[in-house]
């Protein structure tokens, strides 16, 4: 009863820091992004900004760095408590990142403070490997929960997000506890989590099944590519500059005068406002493609924020344009592809799935469930965070049924 207790306590201690950084962090990213709106000429400075980011780390958080990948190392192998430095760190880091331009997302920066806190209370409280490994889950949850204001699908991240093809259920009432005290202290602070307009949900038929299916394969063929296309950015910029801190100066240079050709910049920053646009107009197909460029460009040169909030924007503006070319109604697609897209590149179905019911309505489930699977299976091993474990192969399932089916 006592180690109970202990634990329920951590895990509140754990969600209402969740909520209050993560509350802290999205008023601050709000005033960034106003004031880079109301001033668009602050994004020539992005270089420096990348410069700035590149030195904060390369000087205090050389681990940190890592962000969700080191997170997820210490999970599946503890060997040290993660740098309490890593919160101020990708905090200070996504706000420059964000103030000055850089296309990236706000989610990841709210996992990594809300785990570091909690594994830096676990140590104070002297918890011991295995309870460790359950705390940065729970924080990990905690940080989702609060930062997107869907608590049902934080407490299913945190257990999910650790390995290919298994839940790790053992730490379910710790998530749990810790995800919906997050979201709650989140709600309290009054955080300003995006709204998105209602969407209708079609009811179940043949035509509908066959486009939410085709849908879902071509947003976790998306997910794949934006996943590739990241990792090779790190490999690319790395092979030829040597100098780390180096990387996102040269890399904001890139992205600025690519933002000058397109002439829009409309994939500078979160791009919220156009993730709400996809669910009332269709969008054009360019809009996926190049926010998956400048995305992949800006998340894979070293700046911080995450790649959440631009899968989303990818998969939102993906489904609203395919209803061009499927028997749906775009704000439907879009809500689909809205989950899927990082279903497929983060291996989080399930908790993808609860998070657009959570957000659409429950009505959205079964396809949304269908979708995010869908999408999950066709997104390969190549996701966003290379640090998960595999325990299941993706094909797995399939093979098996053509087992079955041989032996019949």
């Amino acid at each position: 009863m006592n180690k109970f207790l202990k634990f329920f306590f951590l895990s509140v201690l754990t969600g209402i820091f969740a909520g209050i950084t993560s509350s802290i962090f999205l008023h601050l990213l709000k005033w960034a992004t106003d004031f880079r709106i109301q001033y668009m000429s602050i994004i020539w400075c992005l270089p420096v900004a990348g410069l700035a980011v590149g030195i904060l780390y390369h000087l205090y958080g050389r681990e940190a760095s890592r962000g969700n990948n080191l997170i997820l190392e210490e999970i599946h192998d503890p060997k040290k408590i993660l740098p309490l430095a890593m919160a101020p760190l990708v905090l200070l880091g996504t706000l420059l990142t964000h103030l000055f331009g850089g296309s990236a997302g706000r989610e990841g920066t709210a996992v990594q403070m809300s785990a570091s806190i909690a594994d830096n209370l676990g140590k104070f409280f002297k918890v011991d490997a295995d309870e460790r490994k359950i705390l940065l889950m729970a924080g990990a949850g905690a940080g989702f929960s609060s930062a997107i204001g869907a608590p049902i699908a934080g407490f299913i991240f945190g257990m999910e997000v650790i390995t290919i093809g298994k839940i790790r259920f053992n730490s379910w009432p710790q998530c749990l506890v810790a995800a919906f005290t997050g979201y709650y202290t989140s709600l309290f602070l009054k955080i300003p989590h995006s709204q998105y307009p209602e969407v209708e949900i079609p009811g179940l038929k043949i035509n509908i099944l066959f486009a939410v299916m085709i849908a879902g394969l071509i947003f976790g063929l998306t997910a794949l590519l934006f996943s590739r296309f990241t990792h090779l950015i790190e490999h690319t910029t790395k092979r030829f500059i040597k100098t780390p801190y180096f990387i996102p100066f040269v890399a904001g240079f890139v992205i600025v005068g690519l933002y000058y050709l397109e002439g829009s910049y409309r994939y500078a920053g979160l791009g919220i406002e156009y993730i709400q646009e996809s669910l009332t107009t269709v969008s054009s197909f360019k809009d996926p493609l190049y926010k998956t460029f400048f995305s992949a460009l800006t998340v894979g040169s070293g700046f911080k924020g995450g790649e959440f909030v631009p899968l989303v924007f990818i998969g939102a503006t993906l489904g609203s344009a395919l209803s061009l070319i499927l028997p749906a109604a775009f704000p439907f697609l879009s809500a689909l592809g809205f989950a899927s897209v990082f279903a497929g590149a983060s291996n989080t179905p399930l908790a993808c799935a609860f998070m657009a019911a959570e957000i659409f309505g429950w009505k959205i489930l079964p396809y949304s469930l269908l979708a995010c699977y869908l999408s999950y299976y066709s997104s390969g091993h190549s996701g966003i965070y290379h640090a998960q474990n595999i325990y299941r192969p993706k094909h797995h399932l399939l093979f098996s049924l053509r087992d079955f089916l041989q032996r019949k």
